[in-house]
């Protein structure tokens, strides 16, 4: 493995943090409906430190494919607290295109944006991190409802 500085270790822990967030607010989505609702907004809340890793990135000299991520972050949460808790609407059932689109597209690319450029520091992380990404996506799929009891 190559020698890794800092920031590399920063954006490394990361982009794991972001996934294992989401890998426990889908788990509570999936198993604690009413208590992941209301608390879900920190998960968008996170999207401001994520941000601030991103500029200490961007002024620490590192590829913006590194950068970028926590900036996405930001604008995802951004639009997704503006959509649920803000202006409190319903988008995902019925599906309506004009929000599921670009919500679905800015989450998308922050998760690939954490992931993907793990591959240039290491690729043992890019493992992990696709592990973690496919387990956050499993329990995001099956936890648009809450479990039948």
């Amino acid at each position: 493995m190559p020698s890794l500085d800092g920031l590399d270790w920063l954006y490394v822990t990361s982009g794991y943090l972001f996934q294992l967030v989401l890998i426990v607010h889908f788990s509570m989505r999936r198993w604690a409906f009413a208590r992941a609702l209301r608390w879900g907004w920190i998960v968008y809340a996170l999207s401001v430190p994520a941000a601030a890793v991103s500029l200490a990135l961007l002024l620490g000299g590192k590829n913006w494919s590194f950068w970028l991520a926590g900036f996405l972050f930001l604008i995802w949460a951004a639009f997704g607290y503006t959509v649920e808790y803000v202006r409190r609407i319903e988008w995902r059932s019925p599906i309506r295109w004009p929000i599921f689109g670009p919500y679905l597209l800015l989450y998308l690319a922050t998760c690939m944006f954490y992931w993907f450029p793990m591959t240039l520091i290491a690729r043992p992380f890019w493992y992990v991190a696709g592990g973690l990404f496919v387990i956050s996506t499993l329990l995001n799929v099956f936890s648009h409802h809450p479990a039948a009891s």
